[in-house]
């Protein structure tokens, strides 16, 4: 092997390429189940599935997501301070469980509890694994690594789909089985080949859990900033199940939010407010880094409406018969008489095709074409690859309005999947070079939280809209149309946050590391 490979393999670690193979199969377990679940919550109870309506549904993946995605917070910022192998090996001691749990409950209750503990597995999960690709690259070798991770993250996404529209065809109990399984393998790669990239686990300066908690607190904000926002988030949620009024839901949330700003103004008039979180006053930490989450939260909403939506869609209002003509003439033309036959029998019998293969369209295109993107995409700032990457989102969304057979379909997805290849590895990868070297999962636990609250939106709007315009008005156009308006706006608003605010962010990152 020559000296010039020997250096190019030399770039990225074991532990690079091991915490890359974990995520294929963890990526096989989450997407094998979440590309059905639309139609597993929807479909009739007499076809095996739960029978919810559509504003269940959404309400649920919505909620139990944005768990999901909101407890990295507190897992990556665990996972610097005790080890990332240790917090590996009890997600997937959680997770295991938890997938064959799914198939066992079927009324809501049931199944948002086992939903919630998959989702508490999964954030356990997440900041490790991309903590772990931050750490094993550098700033002349992240955006190929990242390029890389999201590739496999797509492989893991690609597959998964394919074997549980395959075994959902014997029962649906199996695509549950096959999620669990494929998450019990991750303990072989991690007890024989993972090795702990991390320092302070091991060293004699840990820091003690007051102390993380304390580094949560500069990131974001103060406890009782996150106890605000987050009482109004459960309040959110009920409302969208119907468990209280919206009514009821507005009158509790402007009352609670007035509430805290009066105590606010109280304690910060007393001479001394004390040192626990209740007498401390609001404060919001790196508010910069804040403000990016909440716009990128935008791109995630939308972004959400492929996985969340489009299932349904597919199955109520796409004619998909042309892509198993398109299929059978081909096979035709190159001569396997045979498939062009049974294709043509399944288009006399009106069979369509499944939405979750149509959906994988997303991670295939990426698994083909992520590296390309990633290697021309390095020539550009993170910001101007995100905003390019997230108007094509936005549009290959918008496009869906439109799509009412199977290669508009297809071509809506594609477009779509060249936005996400360009706008979300390179956002992953701004945060794991902008994070102070000791608190790079913790930031990157934080940078989950624009994923938790665009699956919150994102569940919220698929619901009601898919409800309200697609099925009573019959116009699922507008609603495609307005959830790619909201990628459009979100590309706005990085570009009015990379004029005026990343400038000072920039200078106070550099002030920090000298």
């Amino acid at each position: 092997m020559s000296a010039g490979l020997e250096q190019k393999k030399a770039r990225f670690p074991r532990t690079f390429w091991v915490a890359n193979t974990m995520e294929i199969f963890e990526r096989m377990a989450w997407y094998g189940f979440f590309a059905v679940s639309s139609l597993y919550i929807t479909n009739p109870r007499s076809e095996g599935a739960l029978g919810f309506t559509s504003e269940q549904r959404g309400t649920l993946q919505g909620a139990v997501t944005f768990i999901l995605y909101l407890l990295p917070v507190l897992s990556g910022a665990l996972a610097d301070r005790y080890g990332y192998k240790r917090m590996l090996a009890i997600a997937f001691s959680i997770l295991t469980p938890a997938y064959l749990l799914l198939g066992q409950f079927h009324s809501y209750a049931g199944f948002f509890f086992a939903f919630l503990l998959v989702a508490v597995g999964a954030a356990v999960f997440k900041p490790v694994i991309v903590g772990t690709v931050a750490r094993t690259t550098d700033e002349h070798t992240g955006t190929l690594g990242f390029g890389i991770f999201y590739m496999m993250v797509n492989i893991g996404g690609f597959v998964g789909p394919i074997v549980a529209g395959i075994v959902r065809g014997w029962a649906w109990k199996w695509v549950f089985v096959m999620s669990s399984l494929w998450i019990a393998t991750n303990f072989i790669w991690l007890f024989l080949f993972y090795r702990e990239p991390t320092v302070e686990a091991e060293s004699a300066q840990k820091r003690t859990l007051r102390q993380v908690m304390n580094d949560m607190v500069e990131v974001l904000g103060t406890p009782r900033l996150f106890l605000t926002v987050l009482v109004v988030f459960v309040l959110l949620i009920a409302a969208t199940n119907e468990w209280i009024s919206w009514t009821t839901t507005l009158l509790v949330s402007l009352v609670w939010v007035a509430l805290n700003a009066i105590y606010d103004v109280y304690l910060r008039r007393r001479p001394s407010s004390g040192t626990s979180w209740f007498t401390t006053p609001i404060r919001l930490g790196n508010w910069r880094f804040v403000l990016f989450l909440l716009i990128l939260s935008g791109f995630w909403t939308s972004f959400n409406q492929i996985f969340f939506t489009m299932p349904e869609y597919i199955r109520d209002f796409v004619d998909t018969q042309d892509l198993l003509l398109s299929l059978q003439h081909w096979a035709a033309a190159v001569g396997m008489s045979g498939l062009a036959a049974k294709l043509g029998a399944l288009v006399q019998s009106g069979y369509q095709v499944n939405p979750e293969y149509i959906i994988n369209i997303d991670a295939g295109a990426i698994i083909v074409f992520q590296v390309l993107v990633s290697y021309v995409m390095q020539r550009f700032p993170a910001f101007t690859t995100m905003v390019i990457g997230t108007v094509l989102a936005g549009l290959g969304v918008t496009l869906a309005a439109w799509a009412g057979t199977g290669w508009l379909v297809v071509l809506a997805i594609v477009v779509f999947s060249f936005g996400e290849m360009a706008a979300s590895p390179k956002s992953q990868e701004y945060i794991g070079r902008v994070a102070p070297p000791d608190k790079v999962a913790l930031f990157m636990g934080y940078y989950f939280v624009t994923v938790a609250l665009g699956n919150l939106f994102g569940g919220i709007l698929s619901g009601i809209g898919y409800q309200k315009l697609a099925l009573d008005m019959h116009r699922p156009d507008i609603m495609w149309i307005l959830f790619g308006s909201i990628g459009f706006l979100t590309a706005a608003a990085l570009l009015l946050y990379n004029r005026y605010v990343v400038p000072g962010w920039r200078q106070e990152v550099a002030a920090e590391r000298t």
